[in-house]
C-alpha cells in the first residue's frame, strides 16, 4: 500500500516546526504582555456543543466523529453491525445514533462552555490565550486547510469598548514584530443589523450577511446574485448599492451612515461603538491606513454580536490572516446568562505563508545542532561523549556521528543536516588538551584550548 497524507493535512519538517516555533513565541510572549493566561480543551467536543453556533454553513464542515462502538448505546450489543443499528439500539434509526461527538471547529465555542461550566471559579474580566488545532471539513486550497491551528486571545466579563481597542494594540504589535505589514478591517454587526432594518430585510439578516462576507471571494456581482438566490428583493438590494462604493476615510463613510439610520436605533448603536474603537486607537497612534472600516465585513459566524476584525497582509493575496469580534451571548446556549465576550485569532499556518513568501524567517528560527563530533571510535568516541556532555550542561548543542565511519561520511552528514561546525578529538587533541574544529559555514578550522572551547 502506497502511504500518503489525507486531504487538508501536512507533515512538517524540522525547519517548518521551528519557524511555526518562532511565529508562537512572538505571539505568546505578546498574550502574556496584555494579560491573557493560557487555557488547552479537549481536541473534540460533544456535537450538541458545537452545532448551532456557527451558522448553516459551518455547522456542515464541523467533522463529526463515528461513534466508537454500539457499546455506547448498549453494553451487550458491542460487535453489532451497521446494518443492525436498528434492531440492536431498539428505536428508530438516525444520524445522532451514528456520532454525538466532533472535532472542534474553532477555540471560541469550546471556550465558551469551559467559561459556562467554571464561572463560578473565575475572576472577571476573564483573559485567555489558547494555541491549538482545529478542524474543518473544508475544500484545501493555498492558504486553507482541513486541520491547522489558531491563536485565540479573549476576553469574558467585559462590555467596555477599551477591549477592542487593546486587541487592536495587540494585533498591530504582534504582526510588526513578525516583520509583516498588515490592515485591520473592522465593522460592527449592530451596523449590519442597522443596514438590514434600513432595506427592509430585517427578517433575513443572516441570509444577508452570509453573502455579504463572500465580497473578497465573488465580487459585488457575486454577492447580487446570492441575495437575489436567497430571497432579498432587488428593491432592497438597490437601497444597499451604496455599500459598493464606499470611501477611504473612515469617519466621512461613517457620517453617511448616521444620516440613513436615523431614528434606527441598533444602526446608530453600531456606528457609535466603531467610532469609539477608532477615535480611541488613532489616539494611541494607529496610523488610518492600518485601520480601516469595512462596512461590507460580515464574518458568517453567527455569534458574533458587536465589533468584528479581519486581518490582511499588504504583500501577499492571501484571504485573511485574523480575525474575531464581540459575542455578548455565546454563553446564554449554554445556560449562562450575562457574560459578554470578545476575542481575536491569529491564524498561524496563513502567516507562516506570508513569512516564507516574503522572505521574513530570521537565520535563527531554525533548530540547528551546533556541533556534530566525528567518531574516531574507541577511547577517543568515550572522550568526545564527556565533552559532549559538558556542552549540553551549559545549554549547547551537540552530537556525535553513531558510527566510526569514513570521515569524508561524517562530512557529507554535518553539510546535510546544516550542522555549523565539526569537532576532531583525535588522540593528539586529547594528549594535548586542545579540540580542533571547523566552522563548515565559513570554511575555516581552528585548534583551540579545552578551556577556550567551553567558553
Amino acid at each position: 500500500m502506497k502511504p500518503g497524507l489525507a486531504k487538508g493535512t501536512r507533515d512538517f519538517t524540522a525547519l517548518e516546526v521551528a519557524r511555526r516555533r518562532f511565529i508562537i513565541n512572538i505571539l505568546q510572549k505578546n498574550f502574556e504582555l496584555f494579560g491573557f493566561q493560557p487555557l488547552e480543551t479537549p481536541s473534540f467536543e460533544n456535537l450538541s456543543t458545537l452545532t448551532g453556533k456557527y451558522g448553516e454553513e459551518g455547522d456542515r464542515l464541523i467533522f463529526k466523529i463515528l461513534n466508537s462502538s454500539i457499546n455506547e448505546a448498549k453494553e451487550d450489543k458491542k460487535n453489532t453491525m451497521l446494518a443492525d443499528f436498528q434492531k440492536a439500539l431498539d428505536k428508530p434509526f438516525s444520524s445522532e445514533n451514528l456520532t454525538d461527538k466532533a472535532l472542534r471547529y474553532d477555540l471560541t465555542v469550546p471556550f465558551a462552555r469551559f467559561v459556562a461550566m467554571n464561572h463560578n471559579q473565575l475572576t472577571f474580566p476573564f483573559k485567555r490565550y489558547q494555541i491549538q488545532p482545529v478542524w474543518r471539513a473544508d475544500r484545501p486550497q493555498k492558504g486553507r486547510f482541513r486541520e491547522f491551528y489558531q491563536c485565540d486571545a479573549d476576553v469574558v466579563g467585559s462590555e467596555s469598548l477599551l477591549q477592542e481597542v487593546d486587541l487592536v494594540q495587540l494585533y498591530l504589535k504582534s504582526f510588526a514584530e513578525l516583520g509583516v505589514s498588515v490592515t485591520i478591517h473592522i465593522n460592527n454587526r449592530k451596523i449590519l443589523s442597522g443596514l438590514a432594518d434600513y432595506a427592509g430585510i430585517t427578517d433575513k439578516l443572516i441570509d444577508f450577511t452570509v453573502a455579504l462576507d463572500k465580497l473578497d471571494k465573488i465580487g459585488k456581482d457575486g454577492v447580487v446574485k446570492e441575495l437575489l438566490e436567497r430571497g432579498i428583493a432587488q428593491e432592497s438590494i438597490d437601497k444597499l448599492d451604496f455599500l459598493f462604493t464606499q470611501s477611504n476615510d473612515a469617519l466621512e463613510n461613517l457620517l453617511q451612515l448616521k444620516e440613513k439610520f436615523a431614528g434606527n436605533e441598533i444602526g446608530l448603536k453600531g456606528v457609535e461603538e466603531l467610532e469609539t474603537v477608532i477615535t480611541q486607537s488613532l489616539n494611541l497612534g494607529v496610523d488610518i491606513q492600518n485601520l480601516v472600516f469595512d462596512i461590507t465585513l460580515a464574518r458568517g459566524l453567527d455569534y458574533y454580536t458587536g465589533a468584528i476584525f479581519e486581518v490582511k497582509a499588504h504583500e501577499v493575496q492571501m484571504g485573511s490572516i485574523g480575525g474575531g469580534g464581540r459575542y455578548d451571548n455565546l454563553t446564554e446556549v449554554f445556560g449562562v446568562k450575562n457574560i459578554p465576550g470578545i476575542g481575536i485569532s491569529f491564524g498561524l499556518d496563513r502567516i507562516y505563508l506570508v513569512m516564507e513568501e516574503l522572505g521574513l524567517f530570521p537565520s535563527e528560527a531554525t533548530s540547528k545542532v551546533e556541533y556534530l563530533f566525528a567518531n574516531f571510535g574507541g577511547n577517543e568516541t568515550l572522550e568526545a561523549l564527556k565533552l559532549i556532555r559538558q556542552l549540553r550542561d551549559k545549554g549547547i548543542s551537540a552530537e556525535i556521528y553513531p558510527e566510526a565511519a569514513k570521515i569524508g561520511k561524517q562530512f557529507t552528514y554535518a553539510e546535510k543536516k546544516g550542522i555549523k561546525n565539526l569537532v576532531f578529538l583525535g588522540e593528539e587533541e586529547i594528549k594535548n588538551g586542545k579540540v580542533t574544529y571547523k566552522d563548515l559555514e565559513a570554511g575555516e578550522q581552528k585548534t583551540v584550548s579545552l578551556e577556550e572551547f567551553l567558553g
